[in-house]
């Protein structure tokens, strides 16, 4: 076979797949794919933060991106501007769902009921920690974990997000 036919034929094969692409009907499914879906923990604003995000880019520009709950306000108040629409509800689940699993959290300065919710510790452990920063700042994960109550499975798994 020579390279004259060998590329008209990958140039054929090439046709028929964009067509074949290009006549396969959109998919009008609003939800996410379950692969997708997976990536996100289950909570009020994952299926908001879905419908959204979808118009312009797709929820997984959020994955690897930590920031404080006043920067991801300031990012859903551009996205706004910019022309994506929720409604208000949606909007403030959407802070919400992000400020729970995707914001910084700053150990040594977030009030008792802020640690409470960001490592899903109860009341009593988020005071516990509260009071352990009283008498001497935590500095690390380690320090952390000595507080009574503290679960170090999720601490493990919030271990990016933590700020001493």
């Amino acid at each position: 076979m020579s390279r004259g036919s060998l590329f008209v034929g990958a140039a054929a094969c090439v046709a028929m797949l964009s067509a074949t692409i290009a006549a396969r009907p959109a998919l009008q499914d609003p939800a996410p794919a379950k692969s997708e879906a997976s990536q996100f923990p289950p909570g009020p604003g994952r299926d908001a933060l879905f419908k959204v995000c979808k118009e312009c880019h797709g929820p997984e520009s959020v994955l690897g991106q930590l920031k404080t709950r006043a920067e991801w306000s300031k990012t859903l108040d551009e996205m706004a501007a910019n022309g994506a629409t929720g409604t208000d509800q949606e909007w403030t689940s959407i802070l919400e769902y992000l400020d729970t699993y995707y914001s910084l959290i700053m150990v040594n300065t977030a009030p008792a009921k802020e640690l409470a919710t960001k490592l899903d510790v109860p009341a009593e452990v988020a005071a516990a920690i509260v009071n352990a920063r009283e008498t001497a700042k935590i500095t690390s994960i380690d320090d952390l974990k000595k507080v009574p109550g503290i679960d170090a499975a999720k601490l493990d798994a919030r271990k990016d997000r933590l700020i001493f």
